[in-house]
């Protein structure tokens, strides 16, 4: 019978990497190994402070769940028995891995995903002074950055970074931060200044304000999106998702997820928490079917576990099967 053992884990960071909400040093996640006979499934998730969240809550959560998993339960009545979230997505990822190692075939295969292959990879640039963040820029050679916003100084944040990196395309993170009043002229700077696209820039209970607005750079939810259920009233707000497995649970549901939003027109970002490439793994089998690829948080990370994802000039390559998968 499978035995669930949890483990809460402190991986501190290379820098201190912040966002308008704050700032951390460390990656806090939880890993589940399932372990049945001769195989163990792994997975990892990161708890969301955001939606009040905490490592004790989301071992709290994947305790309550221990005897049912050892009794047998299999990934698709995991999906019942947990909400969209961190503890979900540890569980769902682990079973996915013990899966494919139970029965000799990959997950992307048991999933009916494309075969992996190397991937185009942003760059996240902390929340820092315009300057601060150009050298950042500098110090990449990714084709695509995302700049984390939330100030008043974010217009010459914008333009610093492109005038450090004109060859470079740029998302705009405002992780709900951003002003409504001056936004409409952020957009426009935004565009001027290599941007594809802006994510999240007003809190979730105020983002009616998008309806009214129209503009030449694409704008992604975030925050507001957790699972499948939310994307078709979020089509009429936004033009993409950040599908990030720690939110909607799991590879199972971001996998709903990625349907649902082709259903409904919009662009998708596979996306990430900081974290390690434990994390990283079951979301970067996504890459295949998503626009852009933001799973840049094992580079965060001042020591990734073994067999973690390799990075190359701005692209990611597949994992290992010693990783995850």
């Amino acid at each position: 019978m499978p035995t669930m053992t949890i483990t809460p884990v402190s991986s501190p960071l290379r820098t201190a990497f912040a966002i308008s909400r704050g700032a951390k040093t460390s990656a806090e996640t939880i890993r589940v190994d399932i372990r049945d006979g001769e195989h163990t499934g792994r997975g990892e998730c990161v708890p969301y402070t955001r939606y009040g969240e905490s490592r004790a809550s989301v071992v709290a959560q994947l305790e309550e769940i221990k005897a049912d998993i050892n009794a047998g339960m299999n990934r698709l009545d995991v999906q019942h028995q947990l909400p969209g979230g961190a503890a979900r997505c540890a569980v769902d990822c682990a079973l996915w891995d013990l899966e494919a190692k139970q029965s000799g075939k990959p997950v992307w295969q048991l999933a009916g995903l494309p075969k992996p292959a190397p991937l185009a990879c942003t760059m996240s640039l902390s929340l820092d002074t315009p300057e601060a963040m150009a050298q950042a820029a500098t110090e990449t050679s990714a084709k695509l950055l995302k700049l984390k916003l939330g100030g008043p100084e974010d217009m010459a944040r914008i333009e610093a970074v492109h005038l450090a990196r004109p060859d470079a395309e740029l998302i705009l993170d405002g992780n709900e931060g951003l002003d409504p009043d001056s936004f409409p002229e952020l957009m426009k700077k935004a565009g001027e200044n290599g941007a594809i696209l802006i994510e999240q820039p007003f809190p979730v209970d105020r983002d009616e304000a998008l309806m009214r607005l129209s503009g030449t750079v694409a704008i992604c939810a975030d925050e507001s999106v957790h699972t499948s259920e939310q994307i078709q009233a979020l089509s009429q707000k936004y033009d993409a998702v950040n599908i990030k497995l720690d939110k909607s649970g799991g590879l199972t549901e971001a996998l709903k997820m990625v349907q649902e939003a082709r259903t409904c027109g919009l662009g998708i970002m596979i996306g990430c928490m900081v974290a390690g490439s434990l994390s990283m793994a079951p979301a970067l089998l996504l890459g295949g079917l998503a626009d852009i690829i933001d799973l840049d948080g094992p580079l965060w990370i001042a020591e990734d576990v073994d067999h973690g994802l390799e990075y190359q000039n701005g692209t990611v390559l597949p994992a290992s099967p010693e990783l995850w998968g």
